[in-house]
């Protein structure tokens, strides 16, 4: 499996994961308001993560911050459990945060160049063009060029 594959199915996962909270959400909505406000953002997140299934290049910032906010979401839950604010047991949903920020920060899409957009980012025949006014391309790959722009 390719790298953005993995990214691709683990943002479905995680997504899908945070959708399931709208149920939370309404569960807990009168009993819990706090944590029924904290299980509205992640349903929002939710969706956020399922559209950037299409293309995570463009969602960088989106899963950087969906992978920092759970190693913060983990912390603060360690801590509580540590000092008996919470349950023991809530210790799964550190490993599962943590999991997903690791998860996030080891598939995320690299850093593109400060340079020339690519060929997938532009389309072949705009980054064609571009590349051909920038520089004169010689011979057979001028040839090649003309026949991929039908000319």
């Amino acid at each position: 499996m390719n790298r953005e594959l993995a990214l691709k199915v683990a943002l479905g996962l995680v997504g899908l994961l945070f959708l399931a909270t709208g149920y939370l959400l309404v569960v807990f909505i009168r009993q819990e308001p706090a944590l029924a406000m904290m299980f509205s953002v992640y349903f929002t997140l939710g969706i956020f993560l399922l559209l950037a299934i299409r293309n995570p290049w463009e969602h960088r910032t989106l899963i950087g911050f969906t992978a920092w906010s759970s190693f913060a979401h983990a912390g603060v839950m360690g801590f509580q459990a540590y000092r008996g604010m919470i349950a023991h047991g809530e210790l799964i949903g550190v490993a599962v945060f943590a999991v997903i920020g690791v998860a996030l920060i080891a598939l995320a899409p690299k850093k593109q160049s400060l340079g020339e957009p690519s060929a997938d980012q532009l389309g072949m025949g705009e980054w064609l063009e571009r590349t051909q006014e920038a520089k004169p391309i010689p011979g057979a790959a001028a040839q090649v060029v003309r026949e991929l722009r039908g000319q």
